[in-house]
């Protein structure tokens, strides 16, 4: 666990930056072999850069507004510092899809066959980026109140928030089931469903993981019901993919849409 590898004279390398750009490069490359074959490929490498720009956007504004809010209130100049971490997956996910969208719409492009394809993708690229949550001590647990847990070192957020209790592996555990929602992915992308299934399973299956860890985590605000914004978000991503799937179902097998394949 180390936030900074190594410093080039005034400059530091994060190990948060490093990773965050590693799983970005390999959800780029996994996206680009899963569309092998369709008119999609040429469309990633010129897709990656808004897809990116529009997650990073979001993931900022989610963490700073759900997240760590009565700190960056006071210190509304540190917003734009990234690199010293405080991304949310979940606003990533938001402002990649939208962007994603708008960039199909604007070249003519259809959506939902495109998100099935690279799903598999996606979650894979959250799973190394949990790695970059862990190396920078931050997305940590809650006290375990027991031998048992991760004991972050200092110059981590985890260590200023606890200080050397160990606490729940949240963040590990959450990409060991961003794994596992790969594998389950990879197994089903040759399962005939309507359009959109894929990317809506990975979607629901993504907000079960993270509904349940969010029970042990020890840096997010609680709301209503004591649950924390991501669980919140977890579970009107898993109603609304529900909601869409149906619908997606149902205009599949409309009379209109019967008479369009006949």
């Amino acid at each position: 666990m180390k936030v900074i590898l190594f410093t080039i004279g005034d400059f530091s390398v994060r190990s948060y930056g490093v990773v965050v750009a590693l799983a970005i490069l390999l959800a780029m490359g996994v996206a680009y072999y899963l569309t092998r074959g369709t008119h999609y490929q040429k469309h990633i490498p010129n897709m990656i850069v808004y897809v990116v720009l529009g997650a990073i956007i979001t993931a900022r504004i989610w963490h700073v507004f759900f997240f760590q809010w009565d700190y960056y209130r006071n210190h509304l100049m540190e917003i734009p510092a990234i690199w010293n971490g405080g991304i949310a997956i979940q606003g990533a996910i938001v402002g990649g899809f939208i962007a994603a969208a708008i960039y199909m719409r604007m070249n003519r492009l259809t959506f939902w066959p495109f998100a099935d394809l690279v799903a598999p993708a996606i979650i894979l690229g959250q799973a190394v980026g949990r790695i970059a949550c862990f190396l920078n001590g931050d997305a940590f647990g809650s006290p375990t109140g027991s031998g048992f847990g991760i004991v972050y070192p200092p110059g981590t957020i985890a260590y200023d928030v606890y200080g050397s209790q160990p606490l729940w592996p949240a963040e590990v555990w959450e990409g060991q089931w961003d794994l596992i929602v790969f594998a389950i992915l990879i197994s089903l992308r040759n399962t005939k469903w309507p359009a959109g299934f894929m990317f809506l399973l990975y979607s629901i299956l993504y907000a079960i993981g993270r509904f349940f860890l969010e029970f042990l985590r020890g840096d997010s605000p609680r709301y209503a019901l004591d649950w924390t914004a991501g669980q919140w978000t977890s579970i009107i991503v898993i109603l609304a993919s529900i909601g869409l799937m149906i619908y997606l179902l149902l205009k599949e097998k409309s009379p209109a849409a019967e008479m369009h394949t006949g």
